[in-house]
């Protein structure tokens, strides 16, 4: 009765497309959305700042790869929001890195401040590049990956108990880095071991790297 049950239960879960109000997308991902509205058109893509305003006013901005590496969290709320001075020399923190940085203290909130730290972490620290849209990419983890690795990405979702699997934990990037972008559409795709199912033919190839890109937040 059980090999009945469970894979009439597997199809029924896979089948089950969770809504919006469900989501909890990790910081770096909610990060990555401020840092598109608000910081890219000076700090570029990449936050080598190339973006094209700075071009334009012929502004010279810091390259956020390097510079947030040897950088606090507080130091990084206090030079993004404009709040605080430095202890010993009295001058604005805010303008350490550069004179042309708007003061964002009354548009981002503590928690706002908090996941645009974590995405410029993950510019800072990823070896790997965004390849698809993890707006996307989040809609279709939620849809096809959340009932195994979980609502977080930590490998804990409602089928690993039942079938007694032990996913990756998408949030460790130990795991993730030694994975290439390429590793991971082909794992999508064709699968991977006995319990990763292979989603050629369900998911497009944009929609996969939309996934990659997004499985790349949830380590940060």
């Amino acid at each position: 009765m059980k090999l009945i049950v469970l894979p009439v239960l597997v199809l029924t879960l896979f089948a089950v497309t969770p809504n919006a109000e469900s989501a909890n997308p990790l910081s770096a991902y909610e990060g990555r959305g401020l840092y598109v509205s608000y910081c890219q058109l000076c700090h570029g893509i990449r936050g080598k700042g190339d973006g094209p305003l700075a071009k334009a006013m012929e502004i010279s901005e810091v390259n956020l790869t390097t510079t947030v590496r040897a950088r606090s969290d507080t130091f990084l709320k206090r030079v993004i929001s404009g709040k605080g001075r430095q202890t010993i020399t009295g001058r604005d923190r805010h303008n350490l890195l550069s004179d042309s940085m708007p003061e964002w203290k009354d548009i981002f909130s503590e928690s706002q401040l908090k996941s645009l730290i974590a995405y410029l972490r993950f510019l800072g620290n990823t070896k790997h590049d965004l390849m698809g849209d993890p707006e996307v990419g989040l809609r279709r983890y939620q849809q096809y990956c959340q009932v195994c690795h979980g609502l977080d990405g930590e490998g804990d979702g409602i089928m690993t108990k039942l079938i007694g699997i032990i996913p990756i934990d998408l949030t460790n990037s130990n795991e993730t880095n030694r994975l290439s972008n390429v590793d991971l559409v082909k794992n999508i795709l064709d699968g991977k071991g006995k319990y990763m199912p292979a989603w050629r033919g369900i998911l497009s190839q944009s929609d996969v790297e939309a996934l990659v890109s997004y499985i790349r937040l949830l380590s940060h």
